[in-house]
Order: structure tokens, then sequence, then C-alpha cells
């Protein structure tokens, strides 16, 4: 496939968004294109890149800490953030890897930021959890296809 090609870079787009601002789902997206024969490695690199983009937005929402923007922009309440507290206080970085997860990754990436864990560990590990569950979600409809 070519690098310019408008449909992985909307995956790319709708992957970011789906982290961020917008109640999308970027899985549906994914899952047309693996089934009209897009490459699987292609679709997994950009999807978990948008993505993973995505979750590093909204951490640095948080670490900037400013609730309305964090209220407005990403439609996470304060209260929801700090719910979080003990789990980021025990876990630390680890939670990270749950930010692939609908309703509650948003605010996990929010509150790692807010609650200052280190930046890098913390893409490295959204990184990895939100590539699993996209390879996962592709060896599913790779294998509801076949």
């Amino acid at each position: 496939m070519d690098f310019f090609d408008p449909a992985i870079w909307g995956l790319f787009l709708n992957s970011f968004l789906a982290a961020t601002v917008l109640p999308v789902g970027s899985e549906p997206y994914l899952a047309g294109l693996i089934l009209t024969d897009y490459p699987p490695i292609q679709c997994l690199v950009y999807a978990s890149i948008g993505n993973t983009l995505g979750g590093i937005t909204s951490f640095y929402f948080g670490r900037l800490g400013k609730w309305d923007w964090i209220e407005k922009y990403l439609k996470i309440k304060r209260e929801k953030v700090e719910s979080f507290s003990a789990r980021v206080n025990r876990f630390g970085i680890w939670t990270a890897l749950l930010t692939w997860l609908p309703f509650i990754g948003d605010p996990i990436a929010v509150a790692l930021g807010f609650f200052r864990v280190k930046a890098i560990p913390v893409f490295i590990l959204m990184f990895i959890g939100k590539t699993l569950r996209y390879a996962g979600l592709i060896y599913l409809v790779l294998q509801s296809a076949s």
C-alpha cells in the first residue's frame, strides 16, 4: 500500500481522535480496512501510533492540570481523574497498560499526567497496551474472515 493512502491516514486520524476528544471507535474502521485486504501490519502500525499519540495528548492535558480545559475538551470530570489516584499511586506507570480500555482509558491517561508519572515509561507502556489490543482485534477479524 501507498504511504499517502488516504484510508490509512484516515485510520491514523480516527485512532488518534478515539483516544482524545471524540467518542469514536477506531475498531470498526480498522476491521473494515482489514476486511478489504489492507496489510494488517501497516494497519497495526498506523492505528497503534495514532491511538498512542492521542493518549499522549490526554496525558499532557492532565499534566497541565487545567480542569476547565480537561472538562471542556476531553469531557472528563475532575472527580473521575481523582478516583484513579489510589490505583496510580499503587501501580504507577503500569497503569498505562490499561489506557486502551473503553470509558476509563482516557481518564487513566489524564490521571497519569496529572499525578506526574514519568512520561517516557508511560508512553512505552501505553503503546504496548494499545498495540496488543489492535493486534488482538486484527487477529479476530482475520480469523472470522477465513
